[in-house]
């Protein structure tokens, strides 16, 4: 009995003593020099990788290479709109498996932060916000709005519970270590003034109760309220300082290039600028530091916002779109990070002490009691380099670079000197044939006859009538021509001008096209001006606006409008103008192809499909193409070379790529070699080409046999030119510029 007294009471002390210690393991705190994880302050190195940008059976090899490049922390929105697709109707499946993804994290041995938003902006559809959310009685979007604030707190709620369930916030010995609560709010608060304020105050507090044991952030929100950690986004944030003296100095969103949309160019941004503004941001006394992106992805279906921004997310990233490595990017940021991990102890132990050693030369000294010292070099000049003396040892400094000395004297990184080798991404042809190429001409003679089709007096905001369940509307209406009216009028035919707000809009004139007008991301409303033929009696005037993603920033931008507002009017006709804009118009919601669900294997049986000619290729119609493939061998990742095709979307399997568009990139490109300080826009490449050609096919949606390739084409274009290739890298000899830099 004595014996098993004592085995009980030694069994509750180890009992205890394992409860104490799962209870230090888990915590996660901060003061003013780091995040604090297991009462250890941590210098932390972050990527952002989306969930949805990419597919489940990617995620894995994404996130170890991440680890391998010298992270710490995987960084990810959560995306309202694919998660309640309808109020109360939740989807977490496939690329939208959250918990996986999360779970995956974990497996690897990073950390996580969750970023819940909800609102994200991302370039990502409605800023990541549920289109229903509009049609909400009495609601304002992200302001001190009752409807607004409940729906938000409602799915708020629902991922920190999900989260807690699956016990993955690091309190309970998951992975994820921070959260974030609203996103870049500073522009609209200073819009809203005092509803602003009281908002953010409100988020915070709503957040902050959830009680998820771990940090919460505000990012480009000085005023977050306590306890939240306002933090930085931007290509620079050595200046940045968090708004209270007891916060850490964190950066949510370091950008490794920058987005592309449709009809521009493709932004790139040096590595050595990259790596020059995080080594010079963790010398002042930042200690998290977030790449976005880390890998970028692409926007597979409609879920691009923008608009225009296009399929491709690759964002000039380290991980490329297709889940390859970029060099140099990679290794020479993995590089930094090895540095700025072996100057952690003195980092977050101690204040730097800044000397200057020249002009533009400065030595941020970080010195712990235990005797560790760090020291950051730093050459300012944005053009000459500079030789310095710092504890009586000389330094080569190239122009606008930082040299890292782990222990105050060896040198052993310098954030322009690239020793790494540059990889050439390559698309090479696969073995995988289309074969029986078919053609369905969209119907255009029975457009408003449909049973679902409706009519309206005057013009009606797209959004509101589709709830973007498509990107395409008709609106439809009739005009009666006299036979006088209906000849040419001293050798000009009568003309029509159609008004848009975006952000494209196709004319049809008895069944005949008569041309497109798009707009832009800068701008977003366009307008057609043309001539049409008209004939005496009837007739049938069609204009199919289309949607190319919606809006993901500005001020209120649910109230912004899309598609047709007017006015519309004929021009030339004998009895002057008409104005159409006010009279009676039907409208028919998304294409004759997508409501027989042409894009799935049980759809394309249900019309009768030509043999495609060659004949008829480029000529304007609204039509649908098909083909099937077989999936090639090997593992590269896959791509479709549209160069071919003009503008619509892309189905494989019935899973969509997402749009395309041939667009041209227009502007002053240049390679952008490293040549000092980047100036944002001043690095581009691609004018004169499409801005996008390739599009994404994820290996995991394919079979062996008999894919079905769908495309809706609005422009014309040549399918039998289509081409399935596959993305390879190759990394060359050591660069010119590698080789000068090896001999300084």
């Amino acid at each position: 009995m004595e014996t098993s007294s004592v085995s009980k009471l030694l069994m509750v002390l180890l009992t205890a003593l394992l409860v104490g210690s799962e209870l230090i393991h888990c915590s996660v705190t901060y003061d003013k020099k780091a995040i604090i994880i297991n009462g250890q302050r941590r210098i932390l190195i972050s990527g952002s990788i989306h969930y949805p940008r990419s597919t489940p059976d990617m995620w894995e090899d994404l996130i170890r290479k991440a680890k391998h490049g010298g992270l710490d922390v995987i960084d990810t929105y959560v995306f309202w709109n694919v998660h309640e697709p309808s109020p109360g109707n939740y989807n977490f499946e496939g690329r939208y498996d959250l918990v996986r993804f999360i779970k995956t994290v974990q497996k690897v041995g990073l950390y996580a932060h969750l970023r819940i938003g909800p609102y994200v902006c991302a370039e990502w559809n409605f800023g990541g916000f549920p289109v229903w959310l509009k049609d909400v009685p009495g609601i304002s979007f992200r302001t001190d709005n009752g409807p607004f604030k409940a729906a938000m707190q409602g799915f708020t709620q629902k991922i920190v519970q999900m989260m807690k369930n699956k016990k993955l916030f690091q309190s309970q010995g998951g992975p994820i270590i921070l959260s974030q609560i609203e996103n870049e709010y500073g522009p609209e608060s200073r819009a809203l003034g005092g509803a602003g304020h009281a908002y953010i105050n409100w988020a915070a507090k709503m957040a902050v109760e959830l009680g998820t044991g771990v940090p919460w952030v505000m990012c480009k929100e000085d005023d977050a309220p306590d306890p939240v950690i306002n933090t930085c986004n931007g290509f620079y944030c050595d200046t940045f300082s968090p708004n209270k003296p007891y916060k850490p100095t964190l950066w949510t969103e370091s950008w490794s290039g920058w987005f592309t949309e449709f009809g521009g160019p493709i932004h790139q941004r040096p590595v050595q600028d990259l790596a020059f503004a995080v080594a010079r941001f963790i010398q002042k006394g930042g200690s998290y530091v977030n790449y976005y992106m880390y890998h970028g992805g692409t926007n597979f279906g409609r879920s691009a916002g923008g608009p225009f921004i296009t399929t491709s997310y690759d964002y000039d990233a380290p991980i490329d779109e297709y889940g390859l490595i970029r060099q140099p990017k990679y290794d020479h940021l993995k590089d930094l990070h090895r540095a700025i991990k072996r100057c952690q102890h003195a980092l977050v132990s101690a204040d730097p002490t800044v000397t200057s050693l020249g002009t533009y030369q400065q030595a941020h000294v970080f010195s712990s009691g235990a005797g560790k010292c760090a020291a950051f070099l730093a050459n300012y000049h944005p053009k000459s380099a500079a030789r310095v003396t710092f504890n009586n040892r000389k330094y080569h400094l190239p122009p606008w670079s930082i040299s890292i000395l782990p222990d105050c004297r060896t040198a052993v990184f310098n954030t322009a000197k690239v020793r790494v080798q540059t990889s050439q991404f390559h698309m090479l042809p696969t073995s995988s044939k289309f074969s029986s190429w078919e053609t369905y001409e969209e119907d255009l003679s029975s457009l408003a006859e449909s049973s679902k089709a409706f009519s309206a007096v005057g013009l009606l905001e797209q959004i509101n009538v589709t709830k973007d369940r498509t990107d395409y509307l008709w609106y439809i209406t009739s005009v009666d021509i006299s036979l006088s009216e209906s000849f040419l009028r001293g050798g000009h035919r009568p003309t029509i001008s159609v008004q848009s707000a975006g952000h494209a809009v196709h004319v049809f004139v008895n069944g005949q096209f008569s041309g497109s007008a798009f707009g832009t991301r800068e701008e977003r409303s366009c307008t057609f001006n043309g001539p049409v033929n008209l004939h005496a009696g009837t007739n049938k005037i069609a204009l199919l606006s289309v949607a190319v993603g919606l809006p993901n920033v500005g001020h209120h931008f649910e109230t912004w409008k899309t598609g047709i507002v007017g006015p519309v009017f004929l021009h030339g006709l004998d009895r002057g103008n008409k104005d159409l804009t006010s009279q009676k118009w039907s409208y028919q919601i998304g294409l004759k192809g997508e409501a027989m669900n042409l894009v799935s294997s049980n759809g394309v049986s249900s019309v009768d499909w030509v043999r495609g000619s060659l004949a008829a290729q480029g000529q304007q119609s609204l039509k649908w193409h098909k083909a099937y493939f077989n999936a090639p061998e090997g593992n590269e990742p896959l791509a479709l070379d549209l160069g071919s095709m003009g503008k619509g979307q892309v189905w494989i399997n019935g899973q969509s790529i997402g749009r395309y568009w041939m667009a041209y990139a227009k502007g002053d490109c240049n390679s952008c070699p490293y040549s000092g300080t980047f100036r944002p826009g001043k690095c581009q490449l691609g004018c004169g080409q499409p801005t996008q050609r390739w599009y994404h096919v994820p290996r995991s949606w394919l079979k062996s046999t008999q894919n079905l390739l769908v495309i809706f084409e609005e422009l014309g274009g040549n399918p039998w030119k289509i081409s399935l290739v596959r993305r390879t890298v190759h990394t060359p000899a050591a660069t010119k510029e590698v080789k000068e830099l090896e001999q300084d």
